[in-house]
């Protein structure tokens, strides 16, 4: 077990509600909850909804269910009702501009923050000109030098204004728990915008605040906020706030190693839930892209990723996605299941009364009995075993045998069904089996079961004849066999 760091430790996970719950997120989430309950210490759920214009209702609601559904529970934030009783305090940074608004106007007044009146195209303008002679699109400072007083006359006249951080000239050094020793020059960042005005900041300020104001002490993110993490720093150190530690995880890429796309990461977790992937298979695999425990074990229960979880071991390259071990993962832990327990999943995601043909519990647990070693997923239940609720449509081709004529498998299928007439009504693959091992002996294996197992099935592959008269029962089995000789006269 890797050894536990000593103090407090406070992380928290700030989703936007401007989209759904994607992959991405939920493993940035899951390594933030892995290692509060390593430490066992506090996860805080923090809804970043300061872009009021793309942010929705349906995606906050979305995140909630989506960790809820994964089981990653949170100490603090807001409860999923939106409400505000319970053990939960709901941290939403639009209930926050108050807070916000104290510290602008603290950096305003120590000189560390100023008011810009630079218009767009004068930026533009400006920016251009610095990147056609080859440099870096810093904004010049001009506005840097304005008194406070000229800028409050200015505003009071109905100028807008941006308000900008001071950003020292010189280089900026900070340790990340994954990556080591990272530096930034910070002449090529510039003065930085903070906030539009006092009522509304900008992410950078909103969340330097937040996690002082949270008490965080690890902020673990996606590698692709490591270039927001130099002008974090400068914000903390302009606020006099603590320091924080940093750990940027690697990004997850597609299997072509390039960024992560709708087909498989940034695919919502809600998604993958309808499809029939089982939480604890999520997070396991989750919980893989990027780490990695002591040894080659890759099934892992929670309890074990906890006990194991370690920053330490987080890799700095990227991760790639591998549909092929999800699918692999969420097979075995469908297997863990009793049959009852895979019906039950398999009617949340789908809906069985749409079947034309309804099929007993008790028939449809022996289905689940016959292909749970073969599902991957649970939504693969449906065009798995269509044929048992309905016999599709098929040519008469599938019930030859290879070289086999018409007229002989029509006999074949005719035999059996004297043979099928005579079993009881309740049929039992060691039943039909020793029933139709005669006809087997003499006509051949192929020769009996391939058509058969067409005629039950009307597919080219499926499971073995006699598991599905098993399902079927006597009445349907002489049913579907009839069609077939039926078929293959006309």
């Amino acid at each position: 077990m890797a050894r536990k760091e000593k103090g407090k430790v406070r992380v928290r996970i700030a989703p936007s509600p401007t989209g759904y719950l994607h992959l991405g997120t939920g493993r940035t989430a899951l390594f933030n909850w892995l290692y509060a309950k390593h430490h066992e210490s506090e996860f805080i759920l923090r809804i970043e909804d300061t872009d009021r214009e793309r942010s929705e209702k349906k995606y906050e609601d979305d995140i909630f269910s989506g960790l809820a559904w994964l089981g990653l529970d949170y100490d603090e934030g807001p409860l999923p009702d939106g409400g505000d009783k319970g053990p939960h305090a709901p941290y939403r940074q639009s209930q926050r501009t108050s807070l916000y608004r104290q510290h602008l106007e603290s950096m305003l007044l120590a000189g560390s923050a100023y008011y810009c009146f630079c218009k767009k195209d004068e930026l533009d303008t400006e920016r251009q000109s610095l990147e056609a002679q080859g440099l870096a699109p810093v904004y010049s400072g001009r506005c840097r030098s304005l008194s406070q007083a000229e800028a409050v006359t200015r505003l009071a006249n109905g100028e807008s204004a941006v308000i900008r951080c001071k950003v020292p000239n010189q280089k900026l050094v900070f340790e990340d728990l994954i990556r080591g020793k990272i530096e930034f020059d910070l002449k090529l960042i510039g003065d930085i915008v903070i906030a539009k005005n006092l009522e509304n900041p900008l992410y950078n300020f909103a969340v330097v605040v937040d996690d002082a104001s949270m008490l965080i002490t690890h902020v673990i993110r996606g590698e692709d906020h490591i270039a927001n993490t130099p002008k974090q720093i400068v914000i903390q150190q302009a606020l006099g706030l603590p320091k924080v530690h940093y750990a940027h995880l690697p990004l997850i890429l597609d299997p072509d190693r390039s960024k992560m796309s709708k087909r498989y990461s940034a695919v919502a977790v809600s998604s993958y839930r309808k499809e029939g992937y089982l939480p604890e298979a999520i997070m396991n695999f989750m919980a893989l892209l990027g780490w990695h425990p002591e040894g080659d074990k890759e099934l892992m229960p929670l309890n074990e990723l906890i006990a194991e979880f370690d920053l330490g071991r987080i890799q700095k390259a990227g991760a790639v996605f591998n549909a092929e071990k999800l699918d692999w993962m969420n097979g075995q832990y469908l297997r863990k299941l009793s049959d009852r327990e895979i019906l039950q999943k398999i009617k949340t995601i789908s809906d069985q009364s749409e079947k034309k043909n309804k099929l007993t519990e008790a028939q449809e647990l022996k289905i689940v009995n016959l292909l749970k070693s073969r599902l991957k997923k649970l939504s693969e239940f449906s065009e798995l075993t269509g044929f048992f609720y309905e016999l599709p449509s098929y040519n008469s081709e599938l019930l030859l045998w290879k070289e086999m004529s018409s007229k002989e498998t029509r006999d074949v299928l005719r035999i059996i069904i004297s043979s099928v007439e005579k079993m009881d009504q309740e049929i039992n693959k060691s039943s039909a089996e020793q029933a139709l091992a005669p006809i087997v002996a003499q006509w051949g294996r192929g020769e009996v079961l391939w058509p058969l197992r067409a005629a039950l099935s009307g597919e080219k592959s499926s499971p073995g004849p006699y598991e599905i008269m098993e399902v079927l029962g006597k009445t349907e089995t002489l049913n579907r066999l009839q069609k077939a000789v039926e078929k293959i006269t006309s």
